[in-house]
């Protein structure tokens, strides 16, 4: 009798013990990310079960709007033509929901009702370890972030430096303002297409020309790469208004260089330089 007790709890103890390992391995696979998809026409809102703390985007084709000043629980996306990125949230209460962001022309959805069952984690670990924890808040490009947020501050402003335009074949190229703040300089440019096409964006480079005295005359030119970029656009069209920021390390120029900001189109020729006088890189707002 003993033994056939005994022999029946190690079977039972053998059938039962697949289910525990599959549910071991369930429980420690990652779940793939959802997908909400965005364009340029419409507004996508997603709806969260506590107020958004911060929301932030892995490129700049997407943008994501949140009221900052009051705390609400949900946001509007938006997104250009481009590659896939991503979309991080974070709650007041520290929970932690991420997506795979897509631009898609057709969208058969508007509204994302948000579940906490959907959080992939939280900010602050509910078990204390003594191995010291970093929070995935701190994990975060916080430099990108306040690159995200004061570019979009000056986008909201009217602020102008002087009179810095040229126009070509209904296409018109401005540096509204440049900006100093922590070590870096805020370039405002705007692109109007007045033109009755398309203007599909191939470059914009910003770069230093070096005007040499003499017999014999020459320019060089030194390209200076922006350590970040702001609703950069890949097409404005036609009676289309866009305005954007690059950001590059402070610098200043004597009287001998200027900066030239190039503007190129893509397939066309309407393309436009915009000189910069040493004045107003050396004297920003």
């Amino acid at each position: 009798m003993k033994r056939y007790i005994i022999t029946s709890i190690f079977l039972a103890t053998c059938s039962f013990a697949p289910l525990l390992c599959s549910a071991q391995i369930t429980e420690q696979t990652p779940k793939d990310l959802d997908t909400i998809y965005a364009n340029d026409t419409k507004n996508v809102a997603l709806f969260f079960p506590e107020p958004i703390r911060q929301g932030i985007t892995g490129s700049e084709n997407f943008v994501f709007s949140y009221n900052r000043e009051e705390e609400q629980n949900f946001g509007l996306l938006q997104a250009k033509p481009g590659k896939e990125s991503n979309l991080l949230i974070i709650n007041k209460d520290g929970s932690i929901f991420s997506y795979i962001v897509r631009y898609k022309e057709h969208l058969l959805k508007l509204n994302y009702f948000i579940p906490l069952s959907s959080r992939i984690g939280n900010e602050k670990p509910l078990v204390t370890d003594s191995i010291e924890v970093i929070t995935y808040e701190e994990s975060i490009d916080n430099k990108t972030y306040y690159y995200q947020k004061f570019s979009s501050h000056l986008l909201d402003r009217q602020q102008h430096i002087g009179r810095i335009k040229k126009r070509n074949e209904g296409i018109a190229l401005s540096v509204e303002n440049i900006v100093f703040n922590k070590e870096e300089l805020y370039f405002v440019i705007q692109i109007e297409n007045k033109s009755t096409l398309d203007y599909d964006l191939n470059f914009l480079n910003l770069s230093i020309e070096t005007r040499q005295k003499g017999k014999r005359k020459s320019l060089q030119r030194l390209n200076k790469e922006p350590q970040f970029r702001y609703n950069v656009p890949s097409r404005i069209s036609e009676n289309e208004t866009v305005r954007l920021v690059y950001v590059l390390p402070k610098f200043s120029l004597s009287n001998d260089h200027r900066a030239i900001l190039e503007l190129n189109e893509k397939n066309g020729e309407r393309n436009i330089e915009l000189k910069i006088s040493h004045r107003y890189i050396n004297n920003p707002n």
